[in-house]
């Protein structure tokens, strides 16, 4: 199991450009199942779970062609449809959580999908009601198969589209109603839909490979079946999570650094959140600047009452985002409180922080109020444990600003969702050693 050394307490500088989108790429990816033509994918982050999913792909026999760093053609024309029924491929889907987003393309276009309960983070319960509700809707028989431990899809004819209101706006749940919807026969209704702009950027791509799909950025898409998809070129956004983790890098660093290529209209709330908790930044053009600053305030809401910061749906806040939220306001001045709503498990890494010296108080599983230090008190050096993606890059941000030499074991779960981080961030000044 790898770790990382990191000697904290070193300013930062220069630029660095965020990675492709994570979430985006596996969504698109998984879209090359639903033609025999090639698709040819640029910006892919080179991550554990894009790795394992191409990996998966290619196991179920679609052609795939690194062009370059990033850029793959994937070409789905002799997919093993006995493969996708095996129990090795259950079990490989059922230690990937990014394997969801697989079964809307196999059970439109092959008939027959299996939906293993999917591995990822350990940040409590994440339903996938809305992915099953959605394929039985449009006309999927599902069967429990309790040897596999996974339900089986089925279905004789095509798909049939219908109107649907989904019970939650699930951004996964949302991506695969459409790429099965995109085949069925007539017209799909999702009232409720996901509207984040990597949902966007998957519905761009089906319609430029012949899709119809309406209501694009709303959350009421319309889906009107076709009989086939061709292929086409897509290019993925950059991350929105390593953008505002940059972000909080340089205010905990207090360094000036420059983001480079950020989409910046693609990133909604995230810029003024930040500046929610004092942190200066510029726009300029597609990058961001965050310059040094000795301190940075929480502001106040109008009534005087403390800050509160809380994941919500898009337009709102990204709740892969709070944890670094989290840990730049243990050094902000002022307090806030920090609203975890869709996941009961991500705060609970706050007792490492606690041990580093931050003042915070653990209310309950979704809540946690942030005392900042105003960097008259840095952090203490730790050893600390990755329980998740976001939790790791955030305990790497709090080592980075730490006096003295912190570990933090299971990197493997930072390597899930970021490329290289070390490398990236040593050329700006960190201090981080991977043993």
């Amino acid at each position: 199991m790898a770790k990382f050394i990191i000697e904290g307490g070193h300013k930062l500088s220069g630029t660095i450009t965020p990675q492709g989108a994570k979430n985006e790429a596996l969504e698109v990816i998984s879209a090359v199942l639903l033609t025999s033509e090639p698709v040819t994918i640029s910006n892919i982050p080179e991550i554990l779970d894009v790795k394992n999913l191409i990996d998966l792909l290619q196991k179920m026999g679609v052609k795939v062609t690194r062009l370059a760093r990033g850029m793959y053609t994937f070409r789905a024309d002799e997919v093993d449809t006995d493969y996708i029924n095996t129990p090795e491929f259950v079990q490989k889907c059922a230690q990937l959580r990014g394997s969801v987003m697989v079964v809307g393309p196999l059970l439109s276009r092959f008939g027959h999908a299996w939906f293993a309960k999917p591995g990822g983070d350990k940040i409590g319960r994440r339903r996938v009601d809305t992915h099953l509700d959605g394929m039985v809707k449009l006309g999927a028989a599902m069967q429990y198969d309790p040897s596999r431990r996974a339900f089986q899809l089925t279905r004789e004819d095509r798909l049939v589209g219908r109107y649907m209101l989904l019970e939650e706006a699930s951004v996964t749940g949302t991506a695969n109603i459409v790429m099965a919807a995109v085949l069925a026969k007539g017209t799909t209704t999702i009232y409720n839909a996901a509207c984040e702009p990597y949902l966007q950027q998957l519905c761009k791509m089906l319609n430029r490979m012949g899709a119809f799909i309406d209501g694009v950025g709303s959350n009421l898409l319309r889906i009107h079946g076709v009989e086939a998809l061709h292929g086409t070129l897509h290019k993925i956004l950059p991350d929105m999570i390593e953008v505002g983790s940059f972000i909080g890098m340089a205010a905990i660093c207090q360094s000036s650094i420059t983001i480079k290529n950020v989409s910046w209209w693609d990133l909604g709330i995230i810029p003024d959140a930040f500046r929610r908790l004092g942190i200066k930044l510029e726009q300029r053009g597609d990058d961001i600047f965050v310059p040094a600053q000795e301190s940075y305030e929480i502001d106040s809401f109008l009534d005087g009452s403390i800050m509160t910061l809380a994941d919500a749906p898009w337009p709102g806040l990204t709740p892969d985002l709070l944890s670094v939220m989290l840990v730049v306001a243990t050094q902000c001045k002022g307090s806030v409180l920090i609203h975890q709503k869709m996941f009961e498990s991500r705060l609970f890494f706050v007792d490492r922080l606690i041990d580093m010296g931050a003042q915070i108080i653990l209310c309950d599983p979704h809540r946690a109020v942030v005392i900042g230090h105003d960097h008259r008190i840095s952090l203490k050096a730790s050893r600390l444990v990755s329980p998740d993606i976001r939790a790791g890059i955030a305990m790497l941000l709090a080592a980075m600003s730490a006096r003295g030499t912190s570990t933090i074991d299971n990197i493997e779960q930072i390597d899930r969702g970021y490329e290289d981080i070390e490398g990236r961030l040593n050329a700006l000044g960190a201090r981080i050693t991977r043993a």
